[in-house]
């Protein structure tokens, strides 16, 4: 019995060769389009896991243009589809173009029945594979993301997951240091939803967005006719954290006269409102963030240095972008996802251009600078794939001393893994395949390479 889910489109205006490949594929659902005009309309309607192309189309049968553009249209569309080209022994340049804007592979007419069979099943496998991961992430078991909202393969970011599951069930007082983009806040939160007190509410203050006369306020309360404009009590940001998590990000940046005030609630634990008398008993884990180095600001007189101590029971330092090993590509593709879906863009893929400029490129604005540059690279793009230029980024030209092939080699084959992983979606027998290598051969260099999988 066909299994209906298995479906094949043909893409084929030769009426001789439509029949031959309809009843070569008996254990597919194979529906037939004459030109382009028809195959979208057919791809629209049953959304094919694997598509059949010719190349020559009508009205330009002995060209490519025709060909070329139900391609493009066919992955924008839809992006899991794998799309096999069918081209005749002159038309390679053409089949390897095709191969770039994202179809799947080629086969050469006249066509193997065998050949194009184990083809066909193979591109449906990977379709199938594909959607499956998909399914997987949409339910949060994405294997690189170790904590809810974290997304990682590097050593160091994994070690600082480590650090968070571990501390996060008791209520130490936690600082987390690192550079402005770099996820202060997320490793924050994960601190919140992995501790005791998830089900209670983490209230976030930025001491750096709001004026000092204000921030008191916000974080301790007031009493009605405490000053100008208080016409009622009002509790502070440390009461809404009761029993839940109290983030100050940016505490470099909290004014001396409010310093001394924190300290006592950190020691008593208990809050007074501005104009008021009575002591207010708060119960509250504490998770401090900056990115400045509180060290240098103690020494200038800027910050307390027993408010640091109290603070930094625990410190947690997050890596730049720049020291993740592997990460940049990873979440490259992260927010490529999430951008296709919201804009409904063609974009599907980075170009190797783009690949080699982001490995190349300092990120001095870490994640956040990575995520907009993808943001607008999704918006801009024209085609399927995304260029350097897309991104706003550019392969430095400047000389520096060669390397040595050994170096040149490790790299490039710890590239070339990456991305053969990312690209299969972390199925190594596809990704083996894909480097023209054995499984052993590449469980071997993973390991070597301390590539997670």
């Amino acid at each position: 019995m066909k299994d209906r889910k298995r479906k094949l489109l043909v893409v084929e205006d030769d009426k001789g060769l439509q029949s031959q490949l309809r009843w070569a594929f008996d254990d597919f659902e194979v529906t037939i389009a004459g030109d382009r005009a028809e195959a979208i309309s057919q791809v629209r309607r049953i959304e094919p896991n694997v598509v059949l192309l010719d190349l020559g189309l009508p009205p330009d049968p002995g060209g490519v243009t025709e060909g070329l553009a139900t391609l493009s249209e066919i992955l924008s569309l839809t992006p899991a589809t794998k799309v096999i080209i069918l081209t005749g022994d002159d038309n390679y340049a053409n089949a390897v173009k095709s191969i770039a804007l994202g179809a799947y592979d080629f086969h050469q007419k006249p066509a193997d029945p065998q050949m194009l069979a184990l083809l066909v099943d193979r591109a449906y496998h990977v379709n199938a594979l594909e959607l499956e991961n998909r399914r997987l992430q949409n339910h949060n078991h994405n294997q690189n993301m170790p904590l809810m909202g974290i997304i990682t393969s590097s050593p160091q970011m994994l070690k600082v997951c480590r650090t968070i599951e571990k501390i996060a069930p008791s209520d130490i007082t936690t600082l987390v240091l690192g550079a402005s983009g770099t996820g202060k806040e997320l490793c924050a939160r994960a601190l919140h939803e992995l501790s005791p007190r998830a089900n209670h509410a983490l209230v976030a203050i930025n001491c750096a967005a709001i004026p000092g006369n204000l921030l008191e306020s916000e974080l301790f309360g007031y009493e009605k006719g405490a000053f100008t404009g208080a016409v009622k009590q009002t509790p502070g940001k440390i009461e809404y954290a009761d029993k839940g998590t109290l983030f100050l990000d940016e505490i470099g940046d909290l004014p001396m006269e409010l310093q001394a005030k924190l300290l006592r609630f950190l020691q008593e634990r208990v809050v007074e409102h501005i104009g008021g008398r009575k002591e207010i008993p708060v119960d509250v884990r504490i998770v401090c963030a900056t990115h400045q180095n509180l060290e240098d600001l103690i020494s200038k007189g800027l910050f307390r240095e027993d408010l640091y101590y109290r603070i930094s029971d625990i410190v947690l330092e997050i890596p730049s972008l720049k020291e993740r090993e592997g990460d940049t590509l990873l979440l490259a593709k992260s927010f490529l996802n999430q951008w296709n879906k919201e804009y409904r863009s063609s974009a599907k893929c980075f170009s190797a251009g783009a690949i080699a400029a982001m490995a190349a490129y300092d990120w001095p604005g870490n994640v956040r600078e990575l995520e907009s540059r993808v943001k607008r690279g999704v918006i801009m793009a024209d085609g399927s794939q995304i260029s350097a230029e897309g991104l706003e980024l550019a392969s430095s030209k400047e000389e520096s001393m060669p390397e040595t092939l050994k170096v040149i080699r490790d790299k490039a084959d710890y590239t070339a893994v990456l991305q053969a992983m990312s690209h299969t979606n972390q199925n190594v027998t596809e990704a083996a395949n894909v480097l023209g290598i054995t499984r052993p051969t590449l469980y071997k260099l993973l390991e070597r390479m301390g590539i997670r999988h």
